[in-house]
């Protein structure tokens, strides 16, 4: 029986692969193609057969199998490439990948079969839309994003994962593997920006702008304020660029001490919650929406994450020693300092001391404080640069921002 839904999986994996196939080829003529819906069915049951067989025969039976399968699918793909307008190789690759799949589905291995058949059929079905991706891809964007594998995948696993330095403070591997975790969320939120278009809005924009750098693109959307009839938009823009602080800050927190979060969670909530009501309330109002032409600045640079590693140390050693001659006054004070450059350096910081030493209560309340004294910063930016109707909608927004979480950190 269980042999049975077995190879019923094996075949269910064909036809999940076999209907994307055939819709993709929905146009093309009869036997023009390689495998349509019933041959890809039937391709993995035939894997799941043979994945049965080699139990009893033996698996060296399968590397002949496949061989045969490959042999047979090639010998198909000569003969039909003369009448195939498409002459590529993706159908007899996934023709492939189906018998295997099916011999999978058979060898206890049903869950990564099944999974895998839902990624190969996705990955088939997004081909116009990754095929414009890839031609809207920039040189810089390609070089950014094999430089952020290589300080990922070559650089990080040969860092010493070892304490060096006064009070063993630091960390290589730590260190690097914090850098790398900034630098993800950057990327991420710089090809949000582009794949959603940046032209979308003010409010999408600054949702994934405030992932790159919510104090530059505050300082962008300021200085953006010149056009009188956009001081809600870019008002409502500003707030939710910086309430997407916050999450970031979660996430960071999340990664390094998820116990921490728990410290944390609640006065970050509130000051988000409060900065995306006030921002929704004045989006309500928005009147004309105006598309937006802002794009970050290179997703990725070496020497910008190597600044920031410097930066992260220093701030790690400080806080180290600050802490150990003063106490924990001296490190909310380091906190405060921190706030006004990075928050991202100071938060991974100390979410690591809470992980040896420093209490959780102490760590949280360091964090909180640079988050507001961050956002202090940027409701900076807005008085001094913005025009007078633009600090009239966004200032009232930081202010309760500010109180909220002032009152939560006082009580706390």
């Amino acid at each position: 029986m269980n042999d049975i839904i077995s190879l019923s999986l094996a075949l269910a994996v064909g036809l999940l692969i076999g209907v994307e196939r055939g819709w993709q080829e929905r146009g093309s003529k009869e036997g023009s193609h390689i495998a349509g819906l019933r041959t890809f069915g039937l391709i993995g049951l035939l894997g799941g057969i043979w994945g049965l067989l080699s139990q009893h025969l033996g698996d060296i039976l399968l590397g002949f199998s496949f061989l045969a399968m490959a042999v047979l699918l090639v010998a198909a793909y000569i003969v039909n490439r003369s009448q195939a307008e498409d002459r590529g190789i993706t159908s007899l690759v996934a023709a492939l990948i189906t018998f295997s799949l099916g011999v999978m589905a058979v060898k206890g291995l049903e869950n990564i079969a099944v999974a895998s058949a839902v990624v190969t059929a996705s990955l088939l079905s997004l081909k116009t839309r990754l095929h414009h991706w890839v031609e809207t891809l920039e040189q810089k964007e390609i070089h950014a994003a094999l430089k952020l594998l290589l300080i990922s995948v070559v650089l990080l696993p040969v860092l010493p994962d070892k304490g060096y330095g006064p009070w063993q403070a630091l960390n290589p591997y730590l260190l690097w593997w914090m850098v790398v975790l900034i630098a993800s969320l950057s990327f991420a939120g710089y090809f949000a920006i582009k794949l959603a278009g940046a032209r979308q809005g003010i409010m999408l924009t600054s949702i994934f702008g405030g992932l790159v750098s919510s104090t530059a693109l505050t300082l962008y959307l300021s200085k953006l304020s010149q056009e009188k009839k956009l001081q809600r938009i870019i008002a409502a823009g500003a707030l939710v660029a910086a309430a997407t602080m916050f999450p970031r800050v979660m996430i960071e927190v999340v990664v390094v001490n998820p116990k921490l979060l728990q410290v944390i969670w609640l006065p970050l909530a509130g000051m988000m919650l409060v900065s995306y009501a006030y921002a929704w309330i004045l989006w309500r109002h928005k009147g004309e929406v105006k598309q937006l032409k802002y794009q970050p600045n290179n997703p990725f640079e070496l020497g910008a994450a190597i600044r920031f590693g410097l930066i992260l140390a220093a701030i790690m050693l400080s806080a180290k020693g600050i802490r150990t001659w003063f106490g924990d006054a001296g490190l909310y004070t380091l906190s405060g300092i921190s706030g006004i450059i990075d928050v991202d350096a100071i938060t991974l910081s100390i979410a690591k001391m809470t992980t040896q030493s420093l209490p959780l209560e102490v760590g949280g309340k360091a964090i909180i404080l640079a988050v507001m004294v961050n956002t202090l910063v940027k409701m900076g930016l807005i008085l001094f640069l913005g025009i007078r109707l633009l600090k009239k909608y966004a200032l009232p927004g930081y202010f309760l921002t500010i109180l909220s979480g002032s009152l939560v950190f006082l009580f706390y």
